[in-house]
Parts: structure tokens; sequence; C-alpha cells
């Protein structure tokens, strides 16, 4: 009879979740260096040996917790691109869309998130054994602008589209240190400006354009 491990029973489940979720928000909050043995199992209201007792070691803790963060960010997304209408787009209409998906939708949070997600992406950069992992949630994050693209009656092209959220990405780091008019705007300028170009209107769409 094979022995069944508390790290595989309901409970430990239950367990293993409250502490890759403790590990997940500790981690949107202070980085890396915020993701401790000890913080974590405070965090999510258990012993300080269930990490070491649920985990071989603090960077396996760490790779479920970025592997939770970008689920979690990926059911956010598909939650948002589910509920958009499938109509024709013009720019702007498209690039308000697109800076809520890929900036988000409260100025006031927009920054420490986004300054959190930055630092992830440097840090899994660093770390070889988190870079399939990021490289999968970055695929998402291109999956979910291709779907609004196509459901807003442009042309797709996953190449192009990948080099639009690069552009994104680019203009949102610099905002971030610059003190212009902050990273939704200038998000929302540099779609405007591209958007046509690596996006441009379907014209086989049936329905009408909605203006920008």
């Amino acid at each position: 009879m094979l022995e069944v491990t508390a790290a595989v029973t309901p409970k430990g489940e239950r367990r293993r979740y409250a502490l890759v979720s403790a590990a997940a928000d500790l981690l949107c909050e202070g980085g890396f260096d915020a993701v401790r043995h000890r913080a974590v199992a405070r965090r999510a209201g258990l012993p300080l040996a269930s990490t070491t007792y649920y985990f071989s070691s603090l960077d396996d803790l760490i790779a479920k917790a970025v592997e939770h963060v970008g689920l979690r960010e990926t059911q956010q997304l598909q939650d948002r691109v589910s509920a958009l209408s499938r109509r024709r787009r013009g720019a702007e209409s498209t690039a308000d869309i697109l800076v809520d998906l890929l900036v988000g939708d409260s100025p006031e949070r927009a920054t420490e998130q986004l300054i959190s997600r930055y630092e992830r992406y440097v840090a899994c950069a660093r770390q070889p054994g988190l870079r399939d992992i990021q490289r999968r949630i970055l695929k998402q994050r291109t999956d979910a602008v291709v779907e609004v693209v196509e459901r807003s009656g442009r042309s797709v092209r996953a190449d192009l589209l990948t080099a639009l959220v690069c552009a994104v990405d680019g203009a949102v780091v610099a905002a971030l240190v610059g003190d212009g008019d902050g990273p939704r705007a200038t998000a929302r300028a540099t779609l405007i400006d591209v958007i046509d170009v690596l996006a441009p209107v379907n014209e086989r769409s049936l329905s009408p354009t909605v203006p920008g």
C-alpha cells in the first residue's frame, strides 16, 4: 500500500496553497528580498517549519510564488478579454482597452504594481530557473493582446503584436523613472502612435468602426 505523505493530503494542499499565496503577495509588495521563510509563514498563519516541510528550498518556494503571480495575472487578463465585445474600434478606443489590460485601470495603485512587475522581470532574467516561468507569463500577456486586437476588428500578426507589447513595456519603464505624465498616459500615447501600423483595421470586418 502506498504511503500518502501529509504534503499531498487535502490539508497539506491547502497549506501549500496558503504558503504560495502568501509568498506571492510578499513578492508583489516587496520584491524577491521580501520572500523569506519567516515572513511567508507569518503571512500564511502557519508554523515556520511548514515552509521547509512543503518546499525543498527557498528557491523552490519563490519559483512557485512567481508562477502563482503569473496565473493570477493571467486570470485577470482572461476575465477582461472575455467581457470585451466584438466590434471594429478606432485607434484611441483600442488603445484605451489595451492600456487597462497592460498597465492597469487604477492610477493610484498602478505605479507600485508596475515597479513590482518589472523588478520581477529583471530578477527572473538573472535566475535561469525562473526564465521559463517568466517567458510563459509574457506569452500569456501577448496572447491577451492578440485577442483584444482580433475582437476590435484589427489584423493580427503575432510578431508585430509582440513588438507592440515590448513598445508599451519600454514606454512604461521610462515613465516610471521620468517626470512626465505617468505610465498610463505614456502607454496610451505610445499605443495610439503604433496601433494602426502594427495592428491595422481589418477591412474585411463588417461591423462599423467605433470612433476613437
